[in-house]
């Protein structure tokens, strides 16, 4: 029987922010880490995949449209991505964003499925957000951690110190890993999986990290920010009208 993972979640899961498949899709990290799993077991066991993640979600959201199709599925392990989108508006319900992160966790636990978290990084070196949420990153991943001692759930991989703190491992708009972080990550998922990975894959890259310029930073407030600042004034989500990319199990093929 083949082994069965899904991925659940935010932009992350999706893969916001990496390199684009040939029908436009992003590929991510864990369209990354369902390749590597293959290339790795899928002789002795096939691997079959599905990503239901949603970009702009929230975890309640993630509870209210992912579940029930994930335990329908019956994977053997889920990855999960969520809370980033509930603790960057101007109020988060702590209480309320644990429940409903332990509404994922538990019937997925119930139904036998390993589920994996990936702890938030501290993003201070890569955006002006950064500190202004650091707390909330530190409250969140308080949570995670309370899932992992009581839940069962398992973290993914460490963040702290990490390729993931570097700028260079971000997309432009400082919100989604580029292809570097994205690949890194599901180098990091792969290696905990038993995979083995031929370098140091949470180290930076070599070298200084480039330079912002004023003209840089007026760019990615123009272009990333005001949209941003403009859906949170009007409602809207950068997931409206989107559906999962992968939402039936299968084996993935890289083309």
């Amino acid at each position: 029987m083949p082994l069965r993972y899904i991925a659940i979640g935010d932009s992350l899961s999706e893969g916001v922010g990496d390199e684009p498949w040939p029908d436009g899709s992003p590929r991510g990290w864990t369209d990354r880490l369902a390749s590597l799993l293959t290339a790795h077991y899928g002789q002795h066991r096939a691997i079959h995949y599905a990503n239901l993640a949603v970009r702009g979600y929230k975890t309640a959201q993630v509870v209210d449209t992912q579940i029930r199709t994930a335990i329908a599925l019956r994977p053997d392990f889920v990855t999960l991505t969520a809370g980033m989108n509930d603790i960057m508006r101007p109020r988060v319900d702590f209480g309320a964003l644990k429940s409903a992160l332990i509404g994922i966790v538990e019937p997925l636990t119930a139904a036998g499925t390993k589920v994996y978290v990936v702890p938030i990084p501290n993003i201070a070196g890569v955006s002006p957000a950064g500190p202004l949420i650091n707390t909330r990153r530190l409250r969140l991943n308080a949570i995670y951690q309370h899932l992992v001692d009581s839940h069962g759930v398992l973290p993914l991989t460490n963040t702290t110190n990490s390729v993931f703190e570097d700028p260079r491992a971000w997309d432009e708009d400082r919100l989604h890993l580029a292809a570097l972080g994205h690949e890194r990550l599901a180098c990091a998922a792969a290696a905990s999986f038993g995979v083995p990975i031929d370098f140091d894959f949470l180290s930076p890259p070599e070298g200084p990290a480039p330079v912002r310029t004023a003209s840089i930073e007026a760019q990615w407030w123009w272009k990333h920010v005001r949209p941003w600042i403009y859906r949170r004034l009007t409602g809207k989500s950068s997931g409206d009208g989107r559906v999962a990319k992968r939402p039936d199990l299968g084996p993935i093929v890289d083309e």
